[in-house]
């Protein structure tokens, strides 16, 4: 019988971690999502629900989800030389200056809270090697790192991370378009069946598809930059 007191410790570890309120600074990036306002693509909830979908769907599922799984892995394996390779891929593949610098922010920021609750070998070790400059700590492998450490189950760890990511892109939309509290609420629970399908899709996605390509959405990001009037940092 599984003992009721580590269950809950896995719980609160867990809603502690994907936690949208977290003090990382994550609520002043939009991945882009500006600019799809102001170009018009975004605008009402059944087109800020298309693009939260084909975020998760297109994009996380092979990116920073993915990178979540192989992190976490790499941690359970006390791999400390996969965490940082994929920590340079992480890097290699963010092409838009603004969204590699964010990833890096919310990373280095959720190490500074996590590593106050309990210290590890493996993420003092990690954390030495981004303070020697040989990684980056983006947010996707602090995430899938601590996911390990702390023991939350890799499937529940996936399931938080989209939640986590659906949610801030559907506050951003109600913000942005903008649209009803109720609105983003509708948005929220049409997508809560595809986060359980994405979550358990992303532990079978092929290593060799991992970091796949969306080109649209790397150029509305680097247009950001140069937006004329702008609320979020990416």
């Amino acid at each position: 019988m599984e003992d009721k007191n580590s269950q809950n410790t896995f719980l609160t570890s867990l809603l502690h971690l994907s936690d949208p309120t977290l003090p990382i600074g994550g609520y002043v990036h939009s991945n882009g999502l500006e600019t799809y306002v102001q170009n018009g693509q975004v605008h009402s909830a059944a087109t800020a629900r298309e693009f939260v979908e084909n975020m998760l769907r297109n994009n996380l599922k092979y990116n920073d989800a993915a990178f979540v799984r192989l992190a976490y892995e790499a941690t359970a394996a006390n791999d400390l030389a996969a965490l940082i390779e994929l920590d340079e891929e992480c890097s290699a593949l963010k092409s838009p200056r603004e969204i590699r610098e964010a990833s890096q922010k919310l990373g280095l920021r959720l190490m500074k809270i996590f590593k106050r609750k309990q210290t590890f070998p493996i993420s003092e070790q990690f954390e030495s090697a981004v303070a020697n400059g040989e990684a980056d700590a983006h947010y996707c492998i602090a995430f899938g790192m601590f996911a390990s450490l702390l023991g939350i189950p890799l499937q529940q760890a996936m399931e938080a991370f989209y939640y986590n990511a659906a949610a801030g892109f559907v506050t951003n939309s109600v913000k942005l378009v903008p649209l009803g509290q109720l609105d983003g609420q509708e948005i929220m629970f049409g997508l809560l069946p595809l986060m359980q399908t994405l979550a358990a899709e992303t532990l079978q996605v092929d290593r060799a598809l991992v970091g796949l390509c969306n080109t649209g959405l790397d150029i509305r990001c680097m247009q950001h930059e140069r937006l004329y009037s702008r609320l979020y940092m990416s």
